[in-house]
């Protein structure tokens, strides 16, 4: 097999739309939570707890879809404690945002201990299976909602009277309140939601992707999901083509190694390449980004 095979391959792209199905959900939240103003550097613990939430809900007898929900309530839940805290008290989105992701990542290892005490491996659940469409054969149906998502989300960030808000208080807070609008109740509201989406990615990694639970299963893809937001320009469309590129490049290194060229290199190499060729596209993109102008900006009722 050449690189043109790989690159021609249909398990190839299916499986470029499998990895990036996670990168989605969570690049989708944390887009939302930034264009309302809120830097939400939670994200990896709110992903860990999400897959935990979603599997111990099947594994308790739950319906998948419900462990789907119960994920994004998780999220739901530290998003709102992250954005109690950053919204009305106005402390530092960063600091708080680590917080998150170490107090996330800490109760999801005391529940989990607490819930199989005796356990040395997790157990397994039945996951989704694919849908068996004529489409790049091998998806569940919470790719697709990923990928509904995205259209969903551009949809109400540019077509609604609340994205327009969401949009406005993520760039000029003071106008938002002069029209009415409770400035805080939006944010929050963002926070909220955008941590239930994370949690519903880290949720396809358990429900979806495998049929288990182990700690090291999100493995720094929050962190990506942030320099998604980035590379697509706080854009909907945008952020959807950077999680489908970071996840070409994980699907071809792992074929490449398979090759003749990938044979006489070192397969740490193979590992990094995702990551440094995100982080050059990253780079050539967001030279041209426009920030947000009232993101991780505080704001205090009445200020002007």
């Amino acid at each position: 097999m050449d690189i043109t095979d790989i690159l021609l391959s249909a398990t190839f792209w299916a499986a470029v739309l499998r990895i990036a199905s996670p990168l989605i959900f969570a690049t989708m939240g944390e887009l939302i939570c930034e264009r309302a103003g809120v830097l939400n550097l939670g994200i990896e613990g709110i992903m860990v707890a999400g897959a935990f939430a979603g599997w111990i809900a099947v594994y308790a007898g739950l319906p998948l879809w419900a462990g789907v929900g119960c994920a994004f309530l998780t999220g739901v839940c530290f998003g709102l404690i992250h954005g109690t805290l950053t919204v009305p008290f106005g402390l530092s989105q960063h600091v708080v945002g680590i917080g998150i992701t170490m107090l996330a990542s800490a109760a999801t290892y005391f529940a989990y201990r607490v819930a199989l005490p005796e356990v040395s491996s997790p157990p397994r659940i039945e996951a989704f299976q694919p849908t068996g469409w004529p489409i790049l054969g091998s998806q569940t149906v919470l790719t697709w909602a990923a990928l509904a998502s995205v259209a969903i989300t551009a949809w109400v960030l540019f077509r609604t009277p609340l994205g327009l808000a969401l949009r406005a208080v993520g760039e000029n807070p003071a106008a938002v309140e002069a029209q009415g609008l409770p400035v805080h109740g939006l944010r929050m509201g963002a926070v909220a939601v955008g941590s239930g989406l994370m949690a519903v990615g880290g949720s396809f990694l358990t429900l979806s992707a495998f049929n288990s639970f182990f700690f090291d299963m999100v493995n720094g893809r929050g962190w990506i999901c942030i320099a998604l937001v980035v590379f697509g320009a706080w854009m909907p469309g945008r952020a959807l083509l950077g999680a489908l590129l970071f996840a070409g490049f994980d699907a071809f290194q792992v074929r490449l190694q398979q090759t003749e060229l990938g044979a006489g290199l070192p397969y740490q190499l193979f590992l990094a390449m995702p990551y440094l060729l995100s982080i050059l596209a990253l780079i050539l993109m967001s030279r041209r980004a426009e920030v947000p102008g009232a993101l991780m900006v505080p704001y205090n009722k009445g200020e002007r």
